[in-house]
């Protein structure tokens, strides 16, 4: 009895701290959460997806770099930027510029870097950025020559885009226009309630790594004190890691601080935050996007990109001597005081405040059918009806979708998506 209840204690006490942890890594983030998504939503609305895909018919290097700019200004969502990039494709955008734009939608983007900053350090925060760069280099120069061009000619003259929007008639300027203060408040809040299960699972599984799997766990499944032997297991091993967690987006910083801390890599690091678009549930919609073929050879290109990617930055930073030496989960606090983080998240909430009471004013005043944007009933994400990924006509009334898996999800239960409104 006394085993049982030391036991049950123990377990109580760490499920308590692991919570806890997951908590504090919330607080710690929540201002750039609230900045970035903000920032986030205001490019959305004044940028065009039509001029986007105009510019991306090729993969010359202005076309690559046209990508990678457009792509770290949109949505940090891993499902929105492979529902995207695909939709970009299927609509004329060269393939390898359609990836480098989805890479650059979840690598990119300014809350990552600064959720990275604040939870593992400015080391892993630049290292994004330079390894992204090096990532969409080896993009560019792989995926042209080892993804099957007929077979993608094929998939894209045969495809029958049944629920996509007449993105071919959306409106010829890049900043979308009559843009308002109100559609910004809608990308932000629609981001956010997209990404709501991400970021809440990637902060509880961040803290219960933490709490509940023992150090010994992670120094045997990543190799230490091996030089190269153990930068390329780390690296190699980090990407699979993603696609079991099912962990995408910027939910996975939290869990890439808690493996800094339990012993993984530098690079191992970096290549773990990299591997967003590899996890299980993103396989098997490119799996449905592009056919099986395809999605195996995308996600093996994709894997070998993050590893080397990974491995490159590590030892770049190892040149100039900046790779951190210590593995240190990198808490600003455990209280709520007076204190700079205490006051950036009070200012987070008043700019949270304005922006939802803005997002409220744009729906009562608009038109539903007048408007420009619409929201997706399945994920909250708003869209803009020129540049929608998917539609769906229900009771002579059309619907717009961030991705064909909402527009799925609604075509089975539209009553119950239509009392979200």
């Amino acid at each position: 009895m006394n085993f049982q209840a030391n036991f049950a204690n123990n377990l109580l006490s760490k499920l308590h701290s692991g919570i806890s942890m997951g908590w504090w890594m919330f607080f710690d983030t929540f201002w750039a959460l609230v900045f970035g998504f903000t920032l986030s939503g205001v490019i959305q609305a004044y940028i065009s997806k039509d001029r986007m895909r105009k510019s991306l018919g090729d993969h010359s290097l202005k076309s690559v770099a046209k990508a990678s700019f457009f792509g770290s200004v949109s949505s940090s969502c891993s499902y929105a930027a492979s529902a995207l990039s695909k939709t970009l494709f299927f609509k004329g955008a060269d393939f390898t510029t359609s990836m480098i734009f989805a890479f650059a939608s979840t690598n990119l983007v300014i809350e990552l870097g600064i959720m990275i900053w604040i939870l593992i350090g400015w080391q892993f925060a630049v290292a994004e950025f330079i390894g992204g760069t090096v990532m969409i280099i080896l993009l560019w120069i792989l995926l042209p020559s080892l993804m099957p061009t007929k077979l993608l000619s094929k998939l894209r003259s045969d495809s029958v885009d049944t629920g996509s929007s007449s993105m071919d008639g959306a409106e010829e300027s890049g900043v979308a226009k009559g843009a308002k203060l109100g559609d910004a408040a809608g990308y932000t809040i629609g981001d956010f309630t997209m990404m709501r299960v991400e970021l809440f699972v990637g902060f509880l599984v961040a803290g219960m790594a933490t709490a509940l799997i023992p150090v010994s766990f992670w120094q045997r499944l990543f190799f230490s004190g091996h030089g190269f032997i153990s930068t390329i297991e780390n690296v190699l091993i980090a990407p699979v890691i993603a696609f079991i967690s099912f962990v995408c987006s910027v939910g996975n910083v939290p869990l890439a601080a808690a493996l800094w801390h339990n012993g993984i890599s530098f690079g191992g690091t970096i290549s773990f935050i990299y591997a967003d678009l590899i996890a299980l549930p993103l396989v098997l919609i490119y799996r449905k996007y592009y056919g099986t073929k395809i999605a195996i050879r995308l996600t093996l290109i994709f894997w070998f990109v993050m590893s080397a990617s990974g491995l490159v930055t590590e030892y770049l930073f190892k040149l100039f001597g900046a790779t951190p030496r210590i593995h240190e989960l990198k808490m600003v606090q455990s209280r709520i005081g007076l204190n700079a983080t205490t006051i950036l998240n009070a200012i987070a909430l008043l700019l949270a405040a304005f922006v939802f009471y803005q997002y409220r004013k744009a729906r009562k005043s608009n038109n539903s059918e007048l408007s420009e944007f619409a929201k997706d009933l399945v994920c909250g994400m708003q869209v803009r009806k020129a540049d929608a990924a998917a539609t769906y006509s229900y009771q002579g009334e059309t619907f717009y979708f961030c991705m064909d898996g909402c527009r799925d999800s609604f075509a089975k239960e539209p009553e119950k998506f239509q009392a979200r409104r």
